[in-house]
């Protein structure tokens, strides 16, 4: 595992690949958080690309997309069928994917498709508690897309869901956990506003989608996510503490964010 101030350097070559390579990643996303989503990864240096016709996302992803990013949050059976054949065009590319598995355990149609998903070799899946513990295979609740369970409450599920799928698994919440089954990094960067603005952490799968487009291992690329956004949280709630502002301020602060503030704000926790 690298040393905190390793993991530190890490993160800032993360964010310093996005902006010299600006990868193109095609979000399959919810109707919610599209420009959120969009405008975030145009604010860190990638490029955002949104489609919903199965035959232009292959298209897409044969012309050179560095990230695939599926989330589950307002699926149909339609955009399911979709988000399948792209998965497949992806891995048949070696395209690195995210899954972001918004909800599952309430509803039927997405945990079913969740299920299906996740044995089809994913390089992330990002997560709040309840969704990663119900994707793990484990009895959760959830009230919407929002977590009834601290982060630390999935961390045992999150291990079992990485070395079940291959995966790094970024659970989110007061304290981030990214783990690939064996390491577990732990990481609390962030603020509490970033839960009174929706699309958030849909838009946070966004982002480690962009992070996984230049990482060195999925696993970095978790823990890249974790730090950036937070980081990024904390500088707009500084400058923008209500929750209108604070959405415009993010991205913002995104736009804004240095290597030096990487180094100086990222927070790591002993395990």
């Amino acid at each position: 595992m690298l040393s905190p101030t390793d993991l530190v350097q890490a993160v800032a070559a993360d964010l310093e690949k996005i902006r010299e390579t600006a990868p193109l990643v095609l979000s399959l996303t919810n109707s919610v958080v599209q420009p959120l989503t969009a405008n975030l990864l145009l604010a860190i240096g990638a490029v955002p690309a949104m489609l919903n016709d199965v035959e232009e996302a292959a298209d897409m992803l044969r012309s050179g997309t560095g990230a695939l990013l599926v989330n589950l949050g307002t699926v149909t059976r339609e955009q399911g069928a979709v988000m399948q054949t792209a998965v497949r065009e992806a891995n048949r590319l070696n395209i690195p994917w995210v899954l972001d598995p918004v909800a599952v355990g309430a509803l039927s149609l997405r945990t079913r498709l969740a299920g299906q998903l996740k044995e089809q070799s994913p390089r992330i899946i990002r997560g709040n508690a309840s969704e990663i513990m119900a994707l793990a295979g484990y009895s959760s609740v959830t009230k919407g897309p929002e977590s009834t369970s601290s982060s630390a409450d999935a961390l045992h599920a999150a291990r079992e869901l990485a070395l079940h799928t291959g995966a790094a698994v970024l659970v989110t919440g007061r304290t981030d956990y990214s783990t690939d089954g064996r390491q577990v990094t732990a990481t609390e960067n962030g603020h509490a506003m970033m839960s009174r603005v929706t699309g958030v952490g849909c838009s946070m799968g966004a982002l480690s989608a962009a992070c996984a487009a230049v990482s060195p291992t999925p696993l970095q690329a978790a823990v890249s996510t974790a730090v950036l956004m937070g980081i990024a949280g904390e500088m707009a709630f500084e400058q923008s503490p209500f929750p209108g502002s604070f959405a415009v301020s993010l991205l913002d602060s995104l736009y804004a964010l240095s290597p030096e503030d990487v180094v100086r704000r990222a927070r790591f926790l002993s395990l």
